[in-house]
């Protein structure tokens, strides 16, 4: 079936977009024919040591010394990126500054509407940086937050990489021994934190899980509080955010090689210790520029709001907006409440020029008749991003009809891993629904099938063939380097495996189709539990679905549907007909469940994963203690529900 785009560039989108100017400095530079998208990615990929340097030209990142070539090795693991550099991500942040626009607007539940001036930042940033000077961090040392999204989250960050030492985050809503479990690796010098945050209308108090990561963190010679919720909150010895910020102090950000640890990024965590991922400020600064500017266009003039939180990669990736000097938009607080068209009201209100979701909020809307088009002054509006699971084709067309038509849905998809997308969209690509655009500029994206060939047209393994320069310098605590070769390369030598099944179609789209270690295989035939989910949640009377399929000791296969209903509807014969009608209909007759069953709500990570993998691993008599940390579940109550009906359901009772 023929589908047509439900977005195309106009004339003026081709000839105004960072990439079309950026492909122009190509073609100049290089002598070679980059007249669209595929053309420029295709070169890109080609010659990534001469993309790389164009990127690094084109965006004058500077350096204190020679940088070198931009890719000096460019095997996989250990490529190595212009060694001779020595730079720091603070410099080219505060290159933007300027006196007409906020460099951050806050917004929170509570009320605060805040505009921080480039100025003032600058002049926090650098008193912090003075503070933890005094107290003993420096180079290499580790600086942890325990935050909501607030701009001290933002501040800290830039403080503690001005001076070379590394920064890693939890938001609040993490528990304190769930924070402990990532932070605690790292035997932090200095703890920012927050005495509470908010969210659907009510106050949470973290007072005592700071006072618990304090006793947690023996290496501590630092603790700053902001006082968030109250105008003073107390916390044993801990120094108050005014005084830490309140000094006059020279901003004198330290260089530092290109691969210097720049964060800390943490894994999903769902077992065992959370991977602690270490990424460098050079990779970071020449994907993240590329990403924002060239990718999703952000420039000066745009304000830039992504609903993240400083547990999630896409903080990181927001804050990296004031690299190409837009304005950030901070927010804590649910974006569904009061109303659930909460974030829309407050993208018309701030004038947002990018906005960034996840198809689990824009399905949220759709089930509650939200139409921001017409309730919201959406005209500064120029882009919509969404990430964090697969956008169904519905929601992405609910996105064009009820948001804008005129507006690009750019769908991405990469990861904590690299801390950034690895196939996304761009303003001079069409959008189709249910599509990811492209592969990203600089990502050599393929699809493997088992046996490491090339598949077109047909669901194979997300692999990377080339390196990227965000690619992880390391995981913490792995000084051989064997757990991150495991993680990435032990399937296929010297190509990134990801994990994820995708399809690459004739066009050079790409579907997503779901984690290929949760892959529904009945009788030798695959489909990603995505595929299920873009059939069944589009039912009005389903809030929320998991399948999993689970492998039994007789050598059968059981494929159950766990369904959470919305209010007031029952799980009925008809209903379940309808279900399975739509799967066989719509996805596929091979993967109609074994059973559906009724769920009280379906656990995630923190971060909104679904928790495919280790249900799966219990229903399989794994010990559920063993198969996932509980901490590192948004509900663990639900856990002890899915074990205890999953299981007997499996075993036949």
């Amino acid at each position: 079936m023929t589908v047509d785009p439900q977005w195309i560039p106009t004339e003026a989108d081709l000839r105004n977009a960072v990439i079309t100017d950026f492909g122009a400095f190509i073609a100049r530079r290089h002598n070679v024919p980059v007249d669209d998208y595929r053309a420029l990615w295709r070169w890109s990929v080609a010659d990534p040591d001469a993309f790389w340097q164009a990127v690094w030209d084109y965006f004058d990142i500077r350096s204190a010394t020679d940088p070198g070539p931009a890719l000096a090795e460019s095997s996989m693991p250990g490529a190595v990126w212009f060694p001779g550099a020595t730079l720091n991500y603070v410099d080219q942040v505060f290159r933007n500054a300027r006196s007409d626009r906020p460099a951050i607007r806050y917004v929170g539940e509570g009320g605060a509407d805040v505009a921080i001036g480039w100025d003032e930042l600058r002049s926090q940033v650098a008193a912090l940086a003075a503070t933890l000077r005094d107290h003993g961090v420096g180079v290499g040392d580790r600086v942890v937050g325990y935050l909501p999204n607030i701009p001290e989250a933002v501040i800290a960050f830039l403080a503690t990489v001005s001076v070379g030492a590394l920064w890693a985050a939890c938001g609040q809503d993490y528990s304190a021994p769930a924070a402990l479990d990532r932070l605690g690796q790292l035997d932090p010098k200095a703890l920012i934190t927050a005495d509470g945050y908010r969210f659907g209308g009510k106050e949470h108090d973290r007072v005592d899980a700071v006072l618990h990561l304090q006793a947690g963190l023996p290496s501590l010679a630092l603790t700053v509080i902001v006082p968030h919720l109250r105008r003073e909150s107390e916390v044993g010895d801990a120094t108050t955010w005014a005084e830490a910020t309140g000094r006059e102090a020279a901003l004198e950000p330290v260089a530092v090689p290109f691969d210097h640890p720049l964060w800390v990024v943490f894994s999903s965590g769902t077992t065992g210790l959370p991977k602690g991922i270490v990424h460098g400020h050079g990779g970071v600064l020449l994907e993240h520029l590329k990403s924002l500017a060239l990718h999703l266009d952000v420039g000066r003039d745009d304000i830039l709001f992504w609903y993240t939180s400083p547990s999630w990669m896409m903080w990181n990736f927001q804050t990296a907006g004031l690299l190409v000097g837009a304005t950030i938009v901070c927010y804590d607080g649910s974006p569904g409440w009061p109303t659930a068209d909460a974030l829309w009201a407050l993208t018309s209100r701030l004038g947002v020029t990018v906005v960034g979701t996840s198809p689990g909020y824009v399905l949220a809307c759709d089930k509650a008749g939200v139409v921001p088009v017409r309730d919201h002054d959406l005209t500064a509006l120029r882009a919509v991003g969404s990430t964090g699971s697969t956008l169904p084709a519905a929601s992405s067309l609910w996105l064009a009809h009820n948001v804008g038509r005129n507006i690009p849905v750019m769908s991405i998809t990469g990861g904590t891993d690299v801390v950034s997308a690895f196939i996304g969209g761009a303003r001079t690509v069409p959008v189709w629904p249910g599509e990811l655009s492209a592969p990203c500029l600089g990502v050599a994206v393929d699809a493997f099938d088992e046996t490491g060939s090339p598949v077109r047209g047909e669901v194979g393994e997300l692999v990377v063939t080339a390196p990227m320069p965000s690619m992880p310098v390391s995981f913490w605590n792995d000084p051989d380097g064997k757990r991150y070769h495991d993680a990435y390369f032990d399937v296929f030598p010297g190509v990134w495996r990801h994990g994820d099944w995708i399809t690459i179609t004739e066009r050079g789209t790409v579907l997503m189709h779901g984690r290929s270690d949760s892959t529904l295989n009945r009788n030798g035939i695959r489909m990603g539990s995505a595929d299920i989910y873009q059939v069944v949640e589009k039912l009005p009377e389903v809030a929320e679905a998991l399948v999993v399929g689970v492998d039994l000791p007789n050598g059968g296969y059981w494929m159950p549907l766990f369904v959470v209903l919305v209010d007031g509807v029952e799980l009925d014969d008809a209903l379940q007909d309808r279900i399975r009608g739509a799967i066989r209909e719509q996805a596929s007759p091979r993967h109609v469940p074994d059973d559906i069953i009724l769920a009280p709500g379906i656990p995630h990570t923190r971060t909104g994963k679904k928790l495919e993998v280790p249900l799966k691993k219990i229903f399989q008599g794994a010990d559920a203690a063993r198969s996932v940390d509980r901490s590192a579940v948004d509900d663990p109550a639900l856990l002890d529900w899915f074990a205890r009906h999953g299981r007997t359901a499996a075993q036949g009772g």
